[in-house]
């Protein structure tokens, strides 16, 4: 069955004779395209059809999914687009990037294909800026208090729109020259094009959220001073230190992290490079690209590689290839792990499985520098403890200009936190702030959400995290606004 947004599943790919794919330009550009009113309405009339909905089960938000679908079908798309906006700050950007848990958990899904959820969210958000329905949330009065919130991503933003619209003075700081964090500089342009993100940055001004880009907190000023201006902190600073792979060639030139890669080419979109930034910038024009890992950061790289004009792309996964439906030992309504067909497996490239790396070779240039030629492979072996080894004997080298790391990531940045003359006064355990039931840090006014706390997650996690811990704050603060709260933070919020 074609998957709903027009991609092939795993099993008609294999159906399928392989064809070279042909040679084209791409743009930025989102590679979406909206979908026609009439079957958005068809598809949220399908909800109708559910006796008790699981799809809350799903949802880390909580979103009213039946509700907003209903009054999608009966066309009422204004009253809809409130509804949505009661749990999820940013629709227009979980309906576009969320791998959306919530259709696993769709009742229709146990013997036929969920309603689209996603498609729907989208669609609601898209209709809601279109026609001007989104007015700013000024709140009526200041209560005195003041928050700062480290960190502009999804988790920070929402944490600031929620305090802010309570009647708090909340100021963001952000340490990169635009707000927005890893939805402006590592999520691509084809998949959510940046005036997007833009468009609610200007919603917060207006309702008041403060915004200081190019400060970094732990450098251009410490933790503790910030502490000492502030009523309470936020700590939203995501988990971004990247997985490495410590093999023999790692120090070759071209072996680069994903998200270098992605910061940078997302920078020159935007035109916010300088002519030397974009003369160093890592391209893949013309080379033969190797992206390790299989989430969707390879993904990213993958779409990236191919608007850069790569001559091959190969992702290579170290386990085997996930089925292409639901197994049945992950039954109705747990988020089951398929084969997903993303828009960058649909545009190109090889996908190998079982392939551990076992070094990079590298040859040294005209100009001395060494730089990687290729990736020496062996198929994983499965040990009975359940160790993923390289099989002895099978190794084979795949040419590569450019190897691409996307193994996910390993927790903070420690940045004057734990060390230092006026540090956080936090604590480190397995690279993530420790935090206690309540979102707070040992250090006493100190929160922190999102990635920081929990490890990197979805954004529709991050998005819970920040209107959760915004109403920590709220109740810690004793101002009691009662601000939503989507997650408890005694369950699900601390599991990692």
């Amino acid at each position: 069955m074609a998957d709903p947004r027009g991609f092939l599943n795993t099993r008609e790919r294999q159906d399928r004779p392989s064809r070279p794919v042909p040679v084209r330009i791409l743009d930025f550009k989102d590679v979406y395209v909206r979908q026609d009113e009439a079957v958005i309405r068809t598809q949220a009339g399908r909800c109708m059809d559910c006796g008790v909905p699981f799809c809350h089960q799903g949802c880390p938000l909580g979103n009213l999914i039946p509700e907003w679908n209903d009054l999608v079908h009966r066309g009422r798309w204004e009253e809809a687009a409130a509804r949505l906006h009661a749990t999820n700050n940013f629709p227009e950007v979980t309906g576009r990037i969320c791998p959306a848990p919530c259709e696993s958990s769709c009742v229709l899904g146990i013997n036929q294909p969920a309603v689209t959820i996603k498609q729907t969210e989208v669609s609601i958000a898209d209709a809601a800026f279109d026609n001007d329905w989104l007015d700013p949330v000024v709140p009526q009065r200041l209560n005195g208090h003041t928050v700062a919130v480290v960190g502009s991503g999804p988790t920070g933003l929402a944490a600031a729109q929620q305090l802010t619209r309570a009647g708090f003075t909340v100021a963001v700081y952000e340490r990169d020259g635009r707000v927005g964090g890893l939805l402006r500089y590592g999520i691509p342009d084809f998949k959510m094009e940046k005036d997007i993100l833009d468009r609610r940055i200007e919603q917060m001004e207006a309702e008041g959220t403060r915004f200081r880009t190019n400060v970094t907190i732990g450098t251009d000023m410490s933790w503790a001073e910030l502490r000492s201006r502030y009523d309470a902190v936020i700590m939203a600073t995501g988990a971004p230190v990247p997985r490495d792979l410590p093999v023999p060639g790692r120090q070759l030139d071209g072996v680069h992290f994903a998200m270098d890669y992605l910061v940078q080419s997302n920078r020159a979109v935007n035109g916010e490079l300088d002519e030397s930034e974009a003369a160093a910038q890592i391209r893949a024009d013309g080379k033969h690209v190797v992206v390790l890992g299989g989430g969707d950061t390879g993904a990213d790289c993958i779409g990236t590689a191919h608007r850069h004009g790569a001559a091959s792309v190969t992702t290579l996964a170290i386990g085997k290839e996930l089925p292409a439906e639901r197994p049945d030992d992950q039954p109705w309504p747990t988020v089951p792990r398929v084969y997903e067909v993303t828009t960058a497996d649909a545009e190109g490239g090889t996908r190998e499985y079982l392939a551990s790396t076992v070094e990079f070779l590298g040859e040294v240039g005209a100009d001395g520098v060494e730089r990687v030629r290729a990736v020496r492979v062996a198929e994983t072996e499965y040990l009975p403890d359940g160790r993923r080894v390289p099989k002895p004997g099978t190794e084979r080298e795949i040419p590569a200009d450019l190897v691409l790391l996307a193994l996910g990531f390993t927790g903070v940045e420690d940045a004057g936190l734990t060390s230092g003359e006026g540090h956080a006064g936090v604590v480190l355990e397995r690279g993530l702030v420790k935090r206690d039931h309540r979102y707070e840090t040992d250090t006493p006014g100190v929160f922190v959400a999102g990635d920081a706390g929990r490890g990197a997650s979805l954004v529709v996690w991050a998005i819970a995290e920040g209107r959760a811990c915004a109403k920590a704050v709220d109740e810690s603060l004793e101002t009691w606004t009662r601000l939503p709260s989507p997650v408890e933070p005694t369950d699900r919020a601390m599991s990692v």
